[in-house]
């Protein structure tokens, strides 16, 4: 049940910098799917709390080699925080034999990352991120698999402008296809293996012509459950890979000269899933996850911290 923050983290704001190249990211906020990330939870109403840290000192060109700094002996990093509520509501409704669901996220962060640059610097301000909703989401369940679909959209909410160094957005709407499957090994549902895909694509960013590539993610993990689920451990991963060239118009940023190889970028990491309860009730379930990049091709290397609470809440009775 634990849920997208799809926003921010994607990689860095354009600054300048001598024959710069650089790749525009989406909005896939990597690493907030993992262990059983193709589940959808049992009907009801659930309210999330999301923490995502990112922070990041390299940035690799399209070989892999570390790319030096705009001012050299100077050490350049960049740490994004983001807060964000969820709200996600799974029907009893069957569309097509899935549960139909649908859910919002809000989100607050710190900085909005576009795109890989040469040196790690810039303004940093709280405020309104990029908004992300799912008006379809879909949940089959089998007996040792579950499968999971749906539409999700990016909306430009967030502080932008083509120049700016302190956005909290990235200017432009994101719609995304997504599907996946978490496969059972055995009958009690104790060890799984699941991993689900999203195809990203985008508009133009505002008041430009620049145009962000088609992206593949893939988001999944190993794990073992134990008391009936409410306890879990096991490893995240993550996989992206850009499809198509960024379109950066007639007139692109000074620090971005023609793209030079699409984006790629790996993560792994360990994952932990509590039960927080009294001897009377459950109460919430709180997931960690810390992710390390590794594999990245002209784009940013880091390391990701999330941390998501989810709390069942009871139904209303209208009578």
């Amino acid at each position: 049940m634990f849920v997208r923050l799809t926003m921010l983290v994607a990689a860095l704001v354009v600054l300048p910098a001598s024959v710069a190249r650089a790749q525009f990211n989406g909005h896939n906020s990597l690493g907030d799917f993992g262990v059983l990330s193709a589940s959808q939870p049992a009907p009801g109403f659930y309210a999330s709390g999301f923490y995502y840290r990112y922070h990041t000192d390299t940035i690799r060109d399209r070989n892999g080699m570390v790319v030096d700094p705009a001012i050299p002996d100077e050490r350049s990093e960049i740490t994004l925080h983001a807060l964000a509520p969820i709200a996600w509501y799974v029907s009893e409704h069957k569309i097509l034999g899935a549960n139909y669901g649908a859910m919002a996220v809000v989100p607050i962060a710190n900085t909005a990352l576009a795109g890989p640059i040469f040196g790690l610097e810039q303004e940093t301000g709280v405020g309104l991120a990029d908004l992300y909703v799912q008006p379809v989401n879909l949940g089959w369940h089998r007996e040792r698999a579950d499968f999971t679909a749906g539409l999700g959209i990016f909306a430009p909410t967030g502080r932008y402008e083509v120049d700016a160094d302190d956005n909290t957005g990235l200017g432009m709407w994101s719609f995304e296809l997504y599907g996946g499957g978490t496969f059972f090994f055995d009958a009690a549902k104790s060890w799984h293996l699941a991993t689900i895909a999203f195809y990203e694509t985008h508009t133009k960013k505002r008041n430009s012509d620049i145009k962000v590539g088609d992206i593949l993610t893939l988001e999944g993990g190993l794990g073992k459950s134990f008391r009936e689920g409410a306890l879990v451990v096991g490893a995240a991963y993550y996989a992206q890979w850009k499809l198509s060239s960024d379109e950066l118009g007639s007139d692109p940023p000074p620090a971005v000269g023609r793209t030079l190889g699409k984006h790629s970028v790996w993560g792994l990491g360990p994952e932990v899933t509590l039960p927080l309860a009294t001897k009377e009730k459950f109460i919430a379930s709180i997931n960690v996850r810390y992710i390390w990049e590794f594999g990245a091709r002209t784009k940013t290397e880091g390391q990701s911290l999330i941390v998501t609470a989810t709390f069942p809440v009871p139904s209303i009775p209208l009578n």
